[in-house]
């Protein structure tokens, strides 16, 4: 018969962690480092961007050093600088995430980040030409250039729209706020400008002077990998977030309305050779999914492992 010490490392095994935490007071020692580590994983499985690198002292530093990595600074001049110097780690843990909600048949919020992945996938197309990951302390000065109208709300010519140039006008002075501003940015914001910043170098109509910073041998392709970030965010895998609860209706999609849609999705991405990069076969349960985030960023984006790290210091607390 399976102990009850048995029943909560399966549990961590299969990422319960908010199971696992709440089920280990009176059944096993250090039930309070447990429940610390339950609730470090948990928030990473949820992508709680503002809190899952808050200290656990029951958690190595390597992982909470490595979790640090994926969040976003919560005042402006916090050091590290996090998500805001490289997207990549914040990626590895979303493809984590995409497949530990896969296996466990937790499709809504598995969507769900998908459509996180979608909004801020310019970003991460820029970042080799940016250098950190769209930090607004840190923006080249040639977006506001003379005749450049980024960030000027209410200029008709500009292909951005409204909500979107308001964005842009507040990422440029953001870093000057209070902490209280600068969180409320990131919370309502910055995934517009990703979208803006996108818009200007792949689908602008009226090009103004908002892009000349980018050297001339480095446009073509900026273009190409930001617009097949554009692109995804049209996908009807990502549309598939408005028919999940965690959009705006109430049905859940199937795996196998997942992966149909995953399916028509390459299809309309392998118009170029980067959307091409997600036609392959490398075993991950959206198949292609980190070769296309690796093409769009032009650098590897591989799936994390800081869950299965997570799951197995809970195995060994458990058997301690």
């Amino acid at each position: 018969m399976e102990s009850a010490r048995d029943l909560l490392i399966s549990l961590a095994r299969r990422y319960a962690f908010g199971d696992v935490g709440a089920l280990a007071s009176g059944v096993v020692e250090k039930a309070g480092d447990i429940e610390a580590a339950c609730e470090f994983g948990q928030r990473l499985l949820s992508l709680d961007a503002e809190d899952f690198a808050a200290e656990a002292r029951a958690v190595p530093s390597d992982l909470r050093r490595r979790a640090r990595a994926c969040t976003m600074p919560q005042t402006p001049r916090e050091q590290p600088r996090g998500a805001l110097e490289s997207l990549r780690p914040a990626y590895g843990l979303l493809l984590e995430v995409i497949a530990v909600r896969w296996h466990r048949r937790e499709l809504s919020p598995m969507v769900a980040a998908i459509h996180i992945a979608s909004e801020y996938l310019p970003l991460l197309a820029f970042e080799p030409v940016l250098g950190n990951a769209g930090d607004p302390a840190r923006w080249p000065e040639g977006l506001t250039a003379p005749d450049s109208r980024f960030g000027v709300i209410g200029d008709r010519e500009c292909d951005h729209t409204k909500a979107e140039q308001s964005a842009v006008n507040r990422t440029l002075r953001v870093a000057g706020e209070p902490a209280e501003g600068w969180r409320a940015y990131f919370d309502r914001q910055h995934s517009q400008v990703a979208g803006a910043l996108a818009t200007c170098v792949a689908d602008c109509r009226s090009p103004c002077t908002a892009m000349d910073w980018v050297r001339a041998d480095r446009r073509d392709d900026l273009a190409l990998r930001a617009g097949v970030a554009l692109a995804f965010a049209e996908t009807p895998l990502v549309r598939l977030r408005h028919a999940a609860p965690v959009g705006h209706g109430f049905g859940v999609p199937s795996p196998e309305e997942v992966i149909e849609a995953w399916e028509r999705s390459r299809t309309i991405l392998a118009k170029n050779e980067v959307g091409a990069e997600a036609s392959g076969d490398d075993g991950f349960p959206l198949p292609g999914l980190p070769a296309l985030f690796s093409a769009v960023a032009g650098a590897p984006v591989t799936p994390s492992t800081l869950l299965t790290d997570i799951s197995s210091h809970l195995v060994r607390l458990l058997q301690s």
